[in-house]
C-alpha cells in the first residue's frame, strides 16, 4: 500500500493545463458567471470549472473530489459542463463579432458596449445582423445602386409630399435606376431591411410569437406514410406557450415528409404601429405612406418569415433537449437494472421456421456451445428440444433460460415452463429483451468476440448475457438501438449521442468495472480510459494475465498517471493482493484505510467487510483537510469498507408474464402484470407479454395528478395494469394503472 497521498489539494493548480489558446474569459469570471446563471455558490462551482479545466471527468469529481467542490452530484457537475461551454462559445462569438464589426469601420463606443452587454447568442446575433455580411439581398443591390441617402432621408422624416422631386435625384441609368419608381422601390427595400434587422423590434416580434403565437397543423400534400401516425395533428392548433415537445417533434417529422403542413402565427400588428410610431414622419404625406408600405413590407416578407423560423428552431431545440433527457433518463434505468449475476445461463433467440438458436454461456459470460431446437411451428419437435435443452442443462449445470421477447417467444417460453416441470427439473426462465441482439450480432464488436460463430449464435449469447448483466452487454450496442427513447432519430444526434455517452459512463463507473474480465467496450467507459487505451489494456491482460493489483495499470502501453488517478477507483480486482482493490476506495487514499486497521488493531484485510468493526470507526480522527483528506471522503471510505464492492443495482427477481400471448388473448377488464419498456413525457409503455407494447397515458398512470411519468414509473419496473382497449387493426393497446394494486 504505497500508493501516494490525495492530490486534492493540487487540483486548482492544473487549471487551464490543457489550453492552447486563449481563453476568450478566465475561469475566476468564468465560474461566477456559471455559478450566478445556476444559482449555485460560487466557490463550488470555481473548484468544479478548475477540475474540469485540467481533464478530470464527471464520475472522478463528483466521488473523489467532493471537499472541493461541496459534494456536487454528477447532474449538478453535468449543468455546471455544460453551461460553462455555453459561456465559453457565447464568448468566443462575441470576439469574432466584433473584430468583424471593427473591420467594418462601423464599431462605435455604443455599439461596442450593447454587444458586451448581451448574455445570450441571440442577443449577440440580432445585434449582428445588420453588420452580418449578406448575400445579394434587394436592400443590399439598392444600397450599391446609391438609394442609402434617399431612405436614409425617409427614416429621418425629412421627405414630405416632394417624394418624387427628391426621389427624380437618384435616377440614374448607369446605376440601373432607370426612373422614379425604381429608385422609391430601392428605397422601400432599404428601409424594409433596416426595420427587419434592428434588434429591439426583433426582440418585441419574437416575444410575441412566445406569448401570443399559435402553432397550426394541417394535412400536407402527402399521404401519410406512417400507418395514421399524424392523424391526430390534423386540424391541430396549439399555443407555442403550451405546445408540448412530443408534439413538436412529430410536428416536425410529418412536416419532412409533407404529410402535414405547419404554420406559426401570431398578430403582430401592435410592433409594426410601434415600429412606425418610433419612426418620426408624417404618414398623411407622400413620404410618410412610402415610409409606412415599406415598414409592412419588412414585417411581412422579412421579419416575421424570420422570427417564426427561429422561433420554431428554438421550440425544436427545446423539444430536442427533453426528449433527449428522457431518452438518457430512460436508458440510465434500463443499463441498472439488477443483474443476475455469475451464473450459467441457457440463452434463446426463439424462431419458428429456422427454429430457436441456443447457445450456454458460463458464469463469466464466457460462450460454452450451441445448438437449434424446433419447438414451434411448423417442425413442432417437442421432444427433440427437450432432449437437446435438458443435455445442455445437465452438462453446464444451468438453472436459468433467457429467452428473447421477439418473434415465436412466448410459444417458446410455454414449452419451456412445460418441459422443466415434465422433467422435474428447477428451471427459472425470463423473458429477455432483444431490442439490438441483431446490430450487436452484425457489429465489429460481435465479430471480434466471436468470429467463427453465426450471427444468429451471437444474438442468443447477447440475449443470456443480458440477464447475466445487462450493463455489460449493453454497452456494447449503439443506445440508439435500444428503443427506449421518444423520437430519437428525429433529435439532434450528437447532442444525443453525448448525453446517451455521459449515460453510460455514469452508470458504469457507479457500479465499477472488473478489470479481468470487462471488454474493451466497458473499459471504454470508465472514467479516463479511452477506446484506444481499452485496448490496451485487454491487450495487455492478453498477454500477461489477469490482473493482480490496480497499481499494475501503470505499466500498460500509454496509461499514464492522468488517466490511473481517473480510472483506477472504478476499476475492482476480485481475490487480488490487495483486498482495497475490489471497493471503490481510491488507491490515493489506502494510507487512510491503514490508518483505520492500525487503530482498530487488525490488519486491512481484516477491516474490509467487518460490518461491526468498521461501524465502530468514528471519521473526525482520519480527516486530514491539509492533504484534501475530507468528512465527505472519510465517511464514503467507511461506507465502502462495510459493504465493498457493493452493486448498487439491487437484487435480480425473476419475473413471468400471465397466460396470454397475441392481441386477441385480451379482454377490456383485464388485471395483468408487465414490464414498463419506455417512458414518454406523454405516458409510459409497458410489455404484457403478446409482442405489442401498451400505452398507460399519463392520465392513467395514478389515482393522482401526474405532470411527469418519469416520476411514477421507470423503464424495467414490474407492474400491473388493467386493459382499457385493444385495437386489433392499429395494434394498439389502451393500459391502465389507476386503482390498480401494484405489488
Amino acid at each position: 500500500m504505497s500508493e501516494a497521498p490525495h492530490p486534492a489539494a493540487e487540483a486548482s493548480t492544473a487549471a487551464g493545463a490543457n489550453s492552447t489558446d486563449e481563453p476568450a474569459i478566465d475561469l475566476t469570471s468564468l465560474a461566477k458567471r456559471v455559478a450566478a446563471d445556476l444559482g449555485l455558490a460560487v466557490q463550488r462551482v470555481t473548484a468544479a470549472v478548475q477540475l474540469l479545466a485540467a481533464g478530470n471527468t464527471l464520475p472522478f469529481i463528483a466521488r473523489y473530489r467532493k471537499e472541493a467542490t461541496g459534494t456536487l452530484d454528477e447532474a449538478q457537475l453535468a449543468a455546471i459542463a455544460e453551461r460553462k461551454q455555453y459561456v465559453e462559445d457565447l464568448e468566443a462569438r462575441r470576439k469574432t463579432i466584433l473584430e468583424s464589426i471593427a473591420s467594418q469601420g462601423k464599431l462605435t463606443d455604443e455599439l461596442r458596449a450593447t454587444i458586451e452587454a448581451a448574455e445570450t447568442k441571440q442577443e449577440l446575433e440580432d445585434l449582428y445582423l445588420p453588420y452580418k455580411p449578406k448575400r445579394q439581398t434587394r436592400a443590399e443591390k439598392a444600397r450599391k445602386r446609391g438609394l442609402g441617402p434617399l431612405a436614409e432621408g425617409l427614416l429621418a422624416g425629412e421627405i414630405g409630399d416632394d417624394l418624387e422631386e427628391v426621389a427624380a435625384a437618384f435616377v440614374d441609368a448607369e446605376k440601373e435606376v432607370p426612373d422614379v419608381a425604381a429608385a422609391l422601390a430601392g428605397a422601400r427595400d432599404i428601409v424594409a431591411e433596416t426595420v427587419a434587422h434592428d434588434a429591439e423590434v426583433r426582440k418585441g416580434v419574437r416575444q410575441r410569437l412566445w406569448n401570443a403565437g399559435e402553432v397550426s397543423v394541417e394535412p400536407g400534400s402527402e399521404p401519410d406514410a406512417e400507418d395514421g401516425k399524424f392523424h391526430d395533428l390534423h386540424e391541430y392548433t396549439q399555443s407555442v406557450k403550451e405546445l408540448p415537445g412530443h408534439r413538436i417533434l412529430a410536428a416536425n417529422r410529418g412536416e419532412r415528409l409533407k404529410a402535414l403542413k405547419v404554420q406559426l402565427v401570431a398578430d403582430t400588428l401592435a410592433e409594426a404601429n410601434a415600429v412606425k410610431n418610433r419612426i418620426p414622419v408624417d404618414y398623411g404625406t407622400a413620404g410618410g405612406r412610402a415610409v409606412a408600405e415599406a415598414v409592412d413590407d419588412g414585417f411581412d416578407r422579412l421579419l416575421i418569415p424570420s422570427v417564426e423560423a427561429e422561433v420554431r428552431v428554438d421550440l425544436t431545440e427545446e423539444a430536442e433537449a427533453e426528449a433527449i433527457e428522457v431518452f438518457a433518463e430512460n436508458m440510465r434505468h434500463l443499463l441498472l437494472e439488477p443483474p443476475l449475476g455469475q451464473r450459467a445461463v441457457l440463452g434463446i433467440d426463439p424462431g419458428y421456421r429456422t427454429g430457436c438458436k441456443v447457445a450456454a454461456v458460463g458464469p463469466q459470460g464466457e460462450y460454452l456451445e450451441d445448438t437449434v431446437i424446433y419447438p414451434t411451428a411448423p417442425q413442432n419437435d417437442l421432444a427433440g428440444a427437450a432432449k437437446e435443452v435438458l443435455r445442455l442443462v445437465a452438462k453446464y449445470e444451468i438453472d436459468t433460460v433467457a429467452v428473447g421477447n421477439g418473434t415465436a417467444s412466448r410459444e417458446t417460453e410455454t414449452f419451456l415452463r412445460e418441459m422443466a416441470s415434465k422433467a422435474g427439473k428447477r428451471l427459472t426462465v425470463v423473458m429477455v429483451s432483444e431490442s439490438g441482439a441483431s446490430v450487436y450480432s452484425a457489429s465489429e464488436v460481435g465479430r471480434e468476440e466471436f468470429p467463427h460463430l453465426d450471427l444468429t449464435v451471437r444474438g442468443a449469447i447477447s440475449i443470456a448475457r443480458r440477464l447475466q448483466d445487462p450493463l455489460a452487454e449493453l454497452v456494447k450496442i449503439d443506445p440508439k438501438s435500444i428503443g427506449v427513447g421518444q423520437y430519437q432519430h428525429d433529435v439532434n444526434q450528437r447532442q444525443l449521442k453525448a448525453a446517451l455517452d455521459r449515460t453510460v459512463e455514469s452508470c458504469v463507473n457507479a457500479v465499477g468495472v472488473d478489470l479481468n474480465t470487462a471488454s474493451h467496450k466497458l473499459l471504454e467507459y470508465v472514467s479516463g480510459i479511452s477506446a484506444r487505451l481499452a485496448k490496451a489494456i485487454v491487450a495487455h491482460r492478453d498477454k500477461n494475465g489477469p490482473f493482480t493489483n490496480r497499481a499494475q495499470l501503470k505499466k500498460v502501453t500509454g496509461l499514464g498517471p492522468k488517466a490511473y488517478e481517473q480510472c483506477a477507483g472504478f476499476l475492482r480486482i476480485r481475490d487480488g493482493e490487495e483486498p482495497l482493490d475490489n471497493t471503490a476506495v481510491h488507491p490515493e487514499s489506502y494510507h487512510v484505510v491503514a490508518k483505520m486497521a492500525e487503530a482498530k488493531g487488525v490488519s486491512v484485510k481484516q477491516l474490509v467487510g467487518n460490518r461491526s468493526l468498521v461501524q465502530s470507526l468514528k471519521p473526525q480522527p482520519f480527516v486530514d483537510e491539509a492533504a484534501g483528506i475530507g468528512l465527505p471522503t472519510v465517511t464514503d471510505i467507511i461506507e465502502e469498507l462495510k459493504r465493498p464492492g457493493r452493486d448498487p443495482r439491487g437484487e435480480f427477481k425473476a419475473f413471468a408474464f400471465a397466460d396470454v400471448h397475441e392481441l386477441k388473448d385480451l379482454d377490456e377488464g383485464m388485471i395483468l402484470p408487465g414490464i414498463v419498456t419506455n417512458v414518454t413525457k406523454f405516458g409510459a409503455f409497458v410489455d404484457v407479454g403478446v409482442h405489442q407494447d401498451g400505452l398507460v397515458h399519463v392520465s392513467q398512470l395514478a389515482d393522482r395528478f401526474v405532470e411527469d411519468p418519469a416520476d411514477e414509473v421507470n423503464v424495467g419496473q414490474k407492474v400491473q395494469v388493467k386493459v382499457l382497449s385493444v385495437d386489433i387493426p392499429r395494434k394498439r393497446i389502451g393500459l391502465a394503472m389507476k386503482g390498480v394494486p401494484q405489488q
